[in-house]
């Protein structure tokens, strides 16, 4: 059975006081859950007082980005080794605002895949289209070609450590949602390219998420979707209220 997830990405948003407050509220409020797995992924100044300050909880820590090299003059760059080292196990890779404002490609994101695996780390692996890729009409021959170039290279018993993001880039901070149908479409197709390259057996047991301005109104009837298996959350990620209420609208 595939894990249901819903991630809550903070982007640069929360000092470490704003941190704290967030945690505690959320900490105070989640009803622990096991069918749903809740991870929250602060900035790296915060990544090691979110740890351990829920330690003694089911949440788990993520890192929004890392670098794809051990170590090294890399100045301002964190590396998978210093994650781990704080019990951080799971890095988002290749999101929307990292391929359009960093620059970061496809083979880029593959060596950033390989370095997280090496290190023994999980991967959310981000993938999706823009507007106009969309009215082109080109949105699955770009995610399709986003998988094989990023991620596709790993061997079958890597991914056990994937999951899979689909972020309509045009739905992400802009209020607009992809409907739950055009939700659904794109992660059939993307289980389907999948299994067309590993296999139907492990592609049904790879966690997709949608990303793309999940709110509590619309989370319900997203996840109800068959092959939507959670959210990447932005915005409302930042309000402990509106993120339980989407972890328990599954």
């Amino acid at each position: 059975m595939r894990d249901k997830i819903v991630a809550g990405n903070w982007k640069m948003n929360n000092d470490l006081a704003q941190t704290e407050d967030l945690l505690s509220n959320i900490k105070k409020s989640y009803k622990k859950d096991q069918d749903v797995r809740v991870i929250v992924a602060p900035s790296f100044t915060n990544l090691h007082h979110a740890f351990e300050s829920l330690r003694d909880s089911s949440i788990d820590v993520a890192a929004q980005n890392m670098n794809e090299n051990s170590d090294g003059a890399y100045t301002g760059e964190v590396s998978a080794s210093m994650l781990t080292s704080i019990g951080v196990k799971t890095v988002i890779l290749g999101h929307s605002e990292r391929r359009a404002i960093f620059k970061e490609t496809d083979a880029l994101l593959a060596k950033k895949v390989d370095t997280a695996l090496e290190n023994d780390m999980e991967v959310i692996f981000c993938c999706g289209e823009e507007l106009n890729e969309r009215k082109a009409e080109k949105h699955f021959d770009v995610v399709k070609s986003q998988l094989e170039k990023g991620i596709f290279h790993v061997s079958e018993g890597q991914w056990n450590k994937i999951v899979i993001a689909y972020e309509p880039v045009w739905a992400i901070g802009t209020g607009e949602t992809a409907s739950p149908e055009q939700a659904q479409e794109m992660h059939a197709f993307i289980r389907k390219t999948i299994a067309e390259k590993f296999g139907s057996e492990l592609a049904n047991n790879v966690a997709i998420l949608y990303g793309g301005s999940v709110k509590p109104g619309n989370a319900q009837e997203i996840f109800a979707k068959e092959d939507v298996d959670g959210g990447l959350i932005g915005g409302a990620s930042l309000k402990a209220e509106d993120f339980l209420a989407i972890v328990e609208a599954f």
